[in-house]
């Protein structure tokens, strides 16, 4: 049988229980995703990640980990990173006769914004941040609002193209979300099916513009829990229309595709009707998905990993849905290549200190 490890689920707490390591051991189990109640200090998290990659190397250990108000660990040492909104005001502020000295303090600013989150990132033992939002600001998403770059795809492109440079100086992967577009849109899939009613054409030239312009750099995408009816009456995540056609196909994408959470509104509706986490993880691995997430659910006795370890393992016996040897290799082409800085090292370290003084 093929193996392919599609699932990256959470854990309860500062420490594995046995619960946590039965789960984590399991063979469709690829990764974990941190939260902040994951974490107290830089030594309680470096043991966590020792101890999750004790139960299997391979596994990628992920975080939402932007910047502004989305980044989970925030004491003991780690930089407060500016949101991405910052990075796209630096950029507009032009000098007076618009010569480009913003534009290159922004380009700047966000490479060392990027290496600055990874490289501590990585010396905690984490592999992989969900970064960066490349969802266009519009002024109308709340749920995006300043993390994104800027309205303009073309600086959004830019600059996000700089933050992977300073991801991948710190050995990091990228992510690229939420794909074709969330900025658009007013409501929060985390509570509602927000839809999208514009044209294919318009989408493709306007919030979906980054993605082809970063083709060379980008090694993840995350779809948006949307609906844009005009092209596919489901969410992006569960569509093959946007996944294979146009993602895969059109734009000749070939890095990982994570779904978003299954646990959010936006996944659990498909077709009009509420359905199960398994149903949600198979129509999102069939739609052409790699690896797909399930989020805050190991809280308590944590049922919903367990029914939705156990629910994709029987869809597989089934025949619901087929391994994918090619996903796999997406899977761990993420995981980081090189060993990590230790974080007293890199704390005098002159490339970080530079970026230090980069950020604004």
């Amino acid at each position: 049988m093929t193996e392919h490890a599609p699932l990256i689920i959470d854990v309860a707490g500062t420490d594995l229980s046995a619960t946590d390591r039965r789960r984590l051991a399991h063979p469709l189990v690829g990764g974990v995703i941190l939260f902040a109640r994951n974490w107290q200090d830089r030594a309680q998290l470096l043991q966590l990640t020792a101890d999750i990659k004790a139960v299997r190397h391979d596994l990628l250990i992920c975080v939402d980990h932007e910047g502004g108000r989305v980044q989970r660990f925030r004491t003991d040492g780690f930089t407060h990173i500016p949101p991405m909104r910052a990075l796209g005001e630096l950029w507009m502020r032009d000098g007076k006769a618009g010569e480009g000295s913003g534009a290159m303090r922004a380009i700047d600013a966000a490479t060392a914004a990027g290496y600055v989150l990874g490289s501590e990132l990585r010396a905690c033992g984490v592999d992989f941040s969900f970064t960066p939002v490349l969802d266009l600001d519009w002024g109308e998403s709340g749920v995006i609002g300043d993390r994104a770059f800027a309205r303009d795809p073309r600086v959004v492109a830019l600059l996000a193209r700089a933050l992977m440079q300073g991801l991948l100086q710190a050995g990091m992967a990228n992510c690229g979300k939420h794909f074709p577009g969330h900025g658009f849109v007013r409501a929060d899939s985390h509570t509602e099916v927000p839809v999208d009613r514009r044209s294919l054409k318009a989408i493709l030239a306007d919030d979906a513009a980054p993605y082809p312009w970063l083709s060379t750099v980008l090694t993840s995408v995350m779809p948006a829990h949307v609906i844009y009816p005009r092209v596919d009456a489901r969410p992006a995540g569960f569509s093959a229309k946007w996944l294979q056609d146009i993602l895969r196909g059109r734009l000749r994408f070939d890095g990982a595709i994570f779904s978003d959470d299954l646990s959010m509104e936006g996944a659990r509706r498909l077709d009009g009707r509420l359905v199960s986490y398994t149903d949600a993880g198979v129509a999102a691995l069939n739609a052409g998905c790699d690896l797909v997430l399930l989020c805050n659910q190991s809280l308590g006795a944590g049922e919903a990993v367990d029914e939705l370890i156990d629910g994709l393992a029987a869809a597989q016996a089934a025949g619901r849905w087929q391994a994918s040897g090619a996903s796999e290799a997406r899977r761990q082409a993420l995981l980081p290549e090189t060993l990590p800085q230790p974080w007293d090292e890199l704390m005098v370290q002159p490339a970080y200190m530079h970026a230090l003084d980069l950020l604004p």
